[in-house]
């Protein structure tokens, strides 16, 4: 790969708990990429290094990079990890407590000690302001603009860095909250302010205060880390535009990200979500299931008749799949568009141990990037998932990433020794073996989760798994769920990153319109939508034509306390359209809740949405050519049952002619597993298709 005058290149990255992945896509499509060890003290600084590992490999210059787009978790790790901004509230009078107060749910029901998360704004921080609007945006109570140079010294006294406005009703009428904001900016100039009618003008005060309440929270290390990073790639020469991936599935532009952070949170998993959907649609599958595994978690989502599934009723830090709508309690609510992914605290560096009943324990403590596990040699003491693959023989015993990470076997094989297989009076291989079952069982959760905790058989689905240990566990996950097919995409240790080469630039705006459906006014409906799309263009500085807008609706039946999104059709809004959007959301009703009502049940609209996607032209992607494979080899690798057995060593081109298992395919940024029973080929998209053959006892 060469250097460009046209400036045409286009830089992906995506951060993880063990590695940060880089792909470099060339004008024509050609795909290079590469893996370094994230730097979680600074992490800017493990994506500057890869950004110019790959560049001064493939010999292109800094100012040819035309576009640059990233996946973090900076703003998810914030929340876990309680490393937020010290965060205020101005609330109105009497509403102090509503973000403590939550919603009267816990995520288990049966644990008489459990205790909600501490809110992200302790109450000494919350402050309340005379001022009151009523749901239809009357105004029963002016402010008292007085109250704010009050408020701003103790705000000021207190440290604080960021402050979240949050008034009733405020969505009805914005009035309170913008005058709110001038004077908090004036009296406050170093704090970071944020409105809810800027982050969520929808009904449902403790989500709305929630939502905007982690938009302040994430802000300063957002804005922190993004600031870094700019400079670390200006420094570079890498002067190009920079995007952020959302938790939609769109990526923003960096100056909508320093002010909305909290569309970022869940940037990082939307990214390979968005790369399987490409590359399902491309090989002709509609219906598949998303894996992600890494080196801290594994994730889950579904792609249905070619589209990926969207919350907006999702919790931060609650646990798995606490975006099902059946789940809820343990988080921090964020109503925002998030693609819904169920995610386990199983990955490639959890830590293996023995529980106080003697029994293999896996995760959910990772080695993470440092130390790492202990085959890395860089100081992990504590076996883990990936310790156990290496002494399987499934990893290359000398090196793995590209020849970059080197493998200490015996060091994996003697903490395995150790701390699993002394212990429990087994071989090591028999420990590590089980130490998989267990991993691919928990990963299993994820799935299930997605699936058949909503309606859907994992045996209609074909299993398409990427991330640094996605081949290493998609067979043996696959067979646990009876799922017959596993499909491993080109560039899968870096699938993240590839998928944010095919992802568009896209904001959506909404807005609360209580009324029924039957009932609603044609004209101001229209002119509310019209409202939207011109504040999404505007945002967007597209000309119209560039810009595919989607309107949609939240639904629900009269009497019901949440709705479901439809999508509104175009057309006049008449009788025929009443109806069609009725129907559509009975269908989605009852593929979510199992049921419907008669059309004679009163519908109400919650909220109106806009969405408006950029259209972009992408250029068909293929992996820069490799050198040939070498001499066919072979290494023993254990198999449960069936015991060591020498599987062949192959890269993904010798698959042009179907294979066998056992086979190992091994690429620069992942390991490819392929046991007895099943077949290995490629399709003419140069996936690997991993097909059952032999029904083999359980």
């Amino acid at each position: 790969m060469a250097s460009s005058a046209n400036g045409t290149f286009r830089l992906a990255v995506d951060i993880g708990g063990t590695f940060t992945d880089v792909v470099l896509m060339a004008p024509d499509g050609r795909l290079s990429t590469t893996k370094v060890p994230s730097t979680p003290d600074d992490y800017a600084r493990g994506v500057i290094e890869g950004c110019r590992q790959i560049l001064m490999r493939e010999n292109v210059a800094a100012s040819d990079v035309a576009e640059m787009l990233h996946a973090s978790t900076v703003a998810t790790n914030a929340i876990l990890e309680g490393k937020g901004a010290r965060t205020a509230l101005v609330t109105t009078e009497g509403f102090r407590d509503v973000l403590e107060l939550r919603r009267i749910r816990v995520p288990r029901l049966y644990e008489p000690l459990y205790r909600k998360p501490p809110p992200l704004v302790p109450r000494r921080h919350r402050f309340e302001v005379a001022e009151r609007v009523g749901p239809r945006g009357e105004v029963l109570r002016a402010l008292d603009e007085a109250a704010f140079q009050g408020i701003a010294g103790q705000i000021e006294a207190a440290g604080i860095e960021a402050v979240a406005v949050c008034f009733l009703h405020s969505y009805a009428n914005p009035d309170h909250e913008r005058r709110a904001g001038e004077l908090l900016r004036t009296l406050l100039p170093d704090c970071f302010v944020t409105l809810s009618v800027d982050v969520l003008p929808e009904i449902r005060e403790y989500e709305r205060t929630s939502t905007t309440v982690i938009n302040a929270y994430v802000a300063p290390p957002v804005s922190r880390y993004l600031t870094s990073l700019r400079a670390g790639l200006d420094k570079e020469g890498i002067t190009a535009p920079l995007f952020m991936m959302q938790s939609s599935g769109g990526i923003l532009d960096l100056e909508t990200v320093l002010q909305r952070p909290a569309l970022v949170v869940e940037s990082g998993p939307a990214a390979g979500v968005i790369g399987a959907g490409f590359v399902g649609r491309r090989a002709g599958f509609d219906n598949i299931i998303a894996l992600d595994v890494g080196g801290t978690t594994a994730k889950a989502s579904v792609i249905e008749r070619g589209r990926y599934l969207t919350t907006d009723e999702y919790e931060v830090g609650g646990g798995i799949s606490l975006s099902s709508r059946l789940v809820k309690g343990g988080g921090y609510a964020l109503r925002l568009p998030v693609i819904d992914v169920s995610e386990v605290g199983t990955g490639g560096g959890s830590i293996v141990r023995l529980n106080a009943a003697g029994n293999i324990s896996v995760g959910p403590q990772s080695a993470g990037a440092k130390p790492g596990p202990v085959a890395y040699g860089q100081g992990g003491v504590e076996p883990t998932v990936t310790d156990a693959n290496v002494a399987l023989g499934y990893l290359n015993p000398v090196a793995i990433a590209d020849g970059t990470v080197a493998i200490d076997l015996a060091a994996a094989r003697a903490s395995i020794e150790c701390e699993v297989a002394g212990p429990l009076g087994r071989s090591v291989e028999e420990a590590s073996y089980g130490v998989l079952a267990i991993a691919n069982a928990l990963m299993a959760r994820s799935v299930r989760s997605v699936t058949t905790s909503r309606g859907r058989d994992p045996r209609d689905f074909a299993l398409l798994a990427f991330g640094g240990g996605g081949g290493l566990h998609a067979v043996g996950l696959a067979a646990s769920l009876g799922m017959r097919r596993v499909i491993i995409p080109p560039a899968a240790g870096v699938f993240s990153a590839f998928g944010l080469l095919y992802s568009e630039i896209e904001f959506a705006q909404s807005q609360g319109f209580l009324t029924p459906l039957d009932t609603a006014d044609p004209a101001a409906l229209g002119e509310a939508f019209t409202r939207l799309e011109a504040s999404v263009l505007r945002h967007l500085g597209r000309p119209a034509d560039t810009v595919r807008l989607q309107r949609r609706l939240d639904l629900r039946y009269a009497g019901q306390a949440f709705e479901l999104a439809v999508d509104m059709p175009e057309g006049a809004f008449d009788t025929a359209m009443r109806d069609a959007l009725a129907a559509a959301f009975d269908e989605e009703h009852a593929r979510t809740y199992g049921h419907r009502l008669p059309r004679a049940h009163p519908r109400e609209i919650v909220t109106l949405r806009v969405i408006g996607t950029v259209i972009t032209e992408r250029p068909e992607s293929h992996l820069a050519a490799r050198k040939a494979q070498g001499p066919a080899a072979t290494r023993p690798a254990y198999f449960g049952d069936a015991g060591w057995l020498e599987a062949r060593i192959v890269e993904r081109q010798g698959l042009a002619t179907p294979l066998d298992g056992p086979l190992i395919v091994e690429e620069p940024d992942a390991t490819i597993i392929v046991p007895p029973g099943w077949t290995a080929s490629l399709d003419t998209r140069f996936n690997i298709l991993i097909d059952q053959t032999v029904e083999l006892p359980a």
